[in-house]
C-alpha cells in the first residue's frame, strides 16, 4: 500500500504547458504515473506530446479548467506549476472542483496567499493540500506527484515524511536498499497544508509502512509537536 496516492491515482497537472510544468509531468509519466490532463487557461482543447514510458508516444489533453479536467478524466490528484502570483487562484479553482488531493510545488508563495487557501481547502472537508514550497510525493513504482526524481529508490517498507526537499532526496538515496512505501515532501514554508503528524498517522494507518523517518528543519515547533503526536499514537 501507500498513502494519498497509488497506481490508481489519476493525475492533472496545474500549468503543464509551462516550461516547468513540461519537463516533470515528463518526469512524471516516465515513472509510470497517470497523468491524464493537464490545466492551462486558454489553451483547452490542445494536447501536448510525451514520451510515456514504455517509449511510445502519449499526448496528453489541456483542459481550460479544473473542473472540466476532473469531468472528463476522472481526476483525483493535481499537481500545481504555476507562478507565485497565481497559486492562490489556481488552489482555489482546484478545491472548488472537488479534487481531492492538491500538491503545490510553487515556490515564493505570499504568506498571505496561502493562509487563504489553506483555509479554503480546510473548509472544504474535501481537498488535502500538500505544500506549497514542496517536491511532493511518490510511492515507488505506483505514482510520483510532483518532483522527486523516480530512479533513486524503489518501493519498500519505509515511510518518510520530510519539511526539506534536499533531504528528502538524500534520505530515499541512503536508504535505497530498503525503499519506501511512500515519501512525501510536506514543505518548510511558515504555513503548510498537510504536516508531519497528518503523515505520521497516514503511515501509522499503512499496514506496509514498518519504519518511518521523519526530517525537520530549521524554525517553528512542528518537530516537537510531531515528537508528543509520537510518544502517543505512533508504534
Amino acid at each position: 500500500m501507500a498513502i494519498f496516492v497509488t497506481r490508481d491515482s489519476k493525475v492533472i497537472v496545474q500549468g503543464m504547458t509551462g516550461s516547468e510544468g513540461r519537463k516533470h509531468t515528463q518526469r512524471m509519466l516516465a515513472s509510470g504515473t497517470q497523468v491524464v490532463g493537464g490545466v492551462t487557461p486558454g489553451k483547452g482543447g490542445q494536447s501536448v506530446e510525451f514520451d510515456g514510458p514504455s517509449g511510445a508516444t502519449v499526448q496528453v489533453p489541456v483542459f481550460g479548467s479544473v473542473g472540466e479536467a476532473v469531468e472528463a478524466t476522472g481526476a483525483d490528484v493535481t499537481v500545481i506549476f504555476v507562478p507565485a502570483k497565481f497559486t492562490r487562484p489556481a488552489v482555489i479553482e482546484a478545491v472548488d472542483a472537488g479534487i481531492p488531493l492538491a500538491v503545490c510545488i510553487t515556490e515564493g508563495v505570499p504568506v498571505k496567499d496561502t493562509a487563504e487557501f489553506f483555509t479554503y481547502a480546510q473548509a472544504s472537508g474535501t481537498t488535502r493540500l500538500i505544500g506549497p514550497n514542496c517536491p511532493g510525493l511518490i510511492s515507488p513504482g505506483q505514482a510520483n506527484a510532483g518532483i522527486i526524481p523516480a530512479d533513486i529508490s524503489g518501493p519498500g517498507r519505509v515511510g518518510l515524511v520530510s519539511k526539506s526537499g534536499t533531504l528528502t532526496y538524500q534520505m530515499m538515496y541512503e536508504l535505497r536498499d530498503f525503499g519506501f512505501s511512500t515519501a512525501i515532501g510536506i514543505g518548510g514554508d511558515p504555513i503548510i497544508g498537510t504536516t508531519h503528524i497528518d503523515a505520521l498517522e497516514a503511515f501509522e494507518n499503512d499496514p506496509d509502512t514498518d519504519a518511518i523517518v521523519l526530517i525537520g528543519e530549521i524554525g517553528g515547533d512542528a518537530e516537537e509537536r510531531a515528537a508528543a503526536y509520537i510518544k502517543d499514537h505512533v508504534t
